[in-house]
């Protein structure tokens, strides 16, 4: 009888071991696979454009803040990120461009060939804005466009110098019709302080970057809001949710761009100050949000929000985000509120 319960309280005893490692094991498998929902409307979808009038400017969407711009004759990229990898690989590992990612994502976009890109133009310098673009400008014939940090991302590539150009603030610079305006200005302070210190103090690449490195090696550099202006219509792209007070009060805008990742981790009068210094300082009376989708989901196929894994190290708000932005879309019916498809070109404005 006493070995027959020994027996038993050794079972006992390793299923309660199991337990204690299976259990934590199967709620961060969750946490590393799931998504939360998207902190958008799926009202304000948009679908492709089935006809594009000449002149028209275009726009398409590949995710985060990339976006291409065409007006017919030239084509120009914001950020053009297109590397996807697991939070495990962000976390743990270090991170490369990946060329046939690329590959894909300018295929996707219509963009096959060299000399195609006018510029591509990194809002500023973490890996989900700059990583990809020295690949883009190499395969495109396009100008690197942005900060110092961002060039020495493109020095690490092995990028020509003849492709980089150092933006000067607020100094307009034309690429065929289109007249782009890079406006300095802050990124958003992540709540997570151990995370803000990584991503946003000492916030310079002051020496050519050479993957693979560490995620949080693409440091921050200058951010940038993107002012363009065109025959056909004028717009604003904030890729990153943060804003300096008046900075765009000389730049009108019929369209926004609206960052809104990390939105909602912030406090209710932030989230209104962002919205008074980006949308109600420019006059826009359309807003398109970005940056509201994974930046470790699959590349193809249904968008989602980000893995709840990262509200470990960073607390994403995406029902406050979406509580606001649906919010002011219910109090400024002049304002109309969109959302882009992946890839699909969209008609931004008719031709003049």
């Amino acid at each position: 009888m006493r070995a027959t319960v020994e027996s038993m309280n050794r079972r006992i005893a390793a299923f309660s071991i199991a337990a204690l490692v299976l259990v934590p094991a199967l709620f961060l498998a969750r946490l590393l696979t799931t998504f939360e929902d998207p902190a958008v409307d799926p009202g304000w979808a948009l679908s492709a454009s089935p006809v594009v009038p000449d002149g028209s400017v275009t726009v398409r969407w590949s995710g985060t803040s990339t976006l291409l711009f065409s007006d017919g004759e030239t084509k120009w990229m914001v950020d053009g990120w297109f590397t996807r990898f697991g939070p495990l690989e962000f976390l743990f590992s270090k991170i490369a461009p990946d060329v046939e990612a690329i590959a894909r994502g300018l295929e996707r976009n219509h963009v096959a060939s060299a000399d195609e890109l006018a510029v591509v133009i990194p809002i500023h310098s973490h890996f989900d804005h700059a990583m990809d673009a020295p690949e883009v400008a190499r395969r495109t014939g396009a100008i690197l466009l942005g900060s110092e940090s961002t060039a020495n991302i493109g020095r690490g590539w092995g990028l020509d110098e003849s492709q980089i150009q150092i933006a000067v603030d607020r100094e307009p610079i034309r690429f065929g019709r289109f007249t782009i305006t890079l406006i300095e200005t802050n990124h958003f302070v992540f709540p997570n302080a151990a995370l803000a210190k990584r991503a946003l103090e000492d916030p310079l690449i002051d020496e050519p970057l050479v993957p693979p490195v560490g995620a949080m090696e693409y440091r921050v550099g200058q951010p940038y809001a993107i002012h363009v202006s065109h025959p056909a219509g004028r717009w604003l792209i904030q890729g990153s949710a943060g804003y300096i007070e008046g900075g765009l009060s000389d730049f009108d805008a019929d369209v926004v761009f609206l960052g809104v990742g990390g939105l909602g981790a912030q406090t209710e009068n932030y989230r209104e100050d962002y919205w008074r210094e980006t949308v109600t300082a420019t006059g826009a009376n359309h807003v398109i949000p970005i940056h509201w989708d994974s930046l470790t989901g699959p590349a193809e196929g249904p968008l989602t929000g980000s893995v709840r894994a990262s509200s470990l190290v960073n607390e994403s708000g995406a029902e406050r985000t979406l509580d606001f932005l649906v919010d002011k879309d219910a109090t400024h019916p002049e304002i109309r509120f969109s959302t882009l498809p992946r890839f699909d070109e969209i008609v931004l404005f008719e031709g003049r």
